[in-house]
């Protein structure tokens, strides 16, 4: 069995959401360049990067040719600055029921905290949750190579606190996350459907529903 020395949590849909922001930020946009989306291809998006998701836009719109990179990363910008406007205005009410408890759980344990999302505005979200002093690191996104369902993020993670893969817990919501956990050699908690995250070792439907004493007791899992 394994000493878990580590959680790694995804950001949106598992700590908070943010998804609508998102949606708006992009339709926004996509009206721009005469794309129209809708809710259902915004979960196209859900869990990967900024570009890969300008590009599924661009794809899905027949328009992925029509762009240069430089003009490409202008298009992304644009969305973000929108997208940083939206979340300004979140607070400590924006987190979800029972992540702070869980937080707590895991700290009482020596457990350490690590956010390891694809949103590279994910130190703001952190500061205007009011979590800050409950994470002990964020993986900056823009230093990661190959986003998810690549597994470089929670690798990352795992390398800024010296630890093994096996050493630790990845929880996302999505299924290119929960990918990207397994692709690093994670136990992985899914937040959702079972149906949707079926490579998740185990699944809650909620964050606030993680059972904390039943993941660590698990045979492959210890925490002494």
């Amino acid at each position: 069995m394994t000493q878990i020395k580590a959680f790694i949590f995804d950001m949106d849909g598992v700590l908070t959401e943010t998804n609508v922001q998102h949606y708006e930020a992009w339709k926004i946009l996509g009206d721009e360049i005469g794309i129209e989306i809708n809710p259902s291809f915004n979960e196209r998006l859900k869990g990967i990067s900024r570009m890969a998701s300008l590009n599924e836009i661009l794809t899905f719109g027949g328009k992925q040719e029509d762009y240069t990179q430089a003009e490409k990363e202008q298009l992304a910008t644009k969305k973000n600055d929108n997208y940083v406007k939206m979340i300004a205005s979140m607070t400590p009410d924006h987190l979800f029921e029972g992540v702070k408890e869980l937080f707590k759980q895991l700290k009482e344990r020596n457990i350490k905290i690590a956010i390891g999302s694809a949103s590279k505005n994910a130190p703001k979200l952190v500061k205007y949750l009011g979590i800050e002093e409950d994470i002990h690191y964020i993986v900056d996104a823009n230093e990661i190579e190959k986003g998810k369902p690549a597994p470089d993020t929670f690798l990352a993670a795992a390398q800024a606190f010296g630890l093994k893969p096996e050493e630790c817990i990845g929880v996302e919501d999505a299924t290119a996350g929960v990918q990207a956990i397994k692709s690093a050699g994670m136990f992985a908690i899914g937040i959702g459907e079972p149906q949707v995250l079926s490579q998740a070792d185990t699944v809650y439907k909620e964050t606030k529903d993680i059972n904390l004493e039943e993941i660590l007791t698990r045979d492959n899992v210890l925490v002494v």
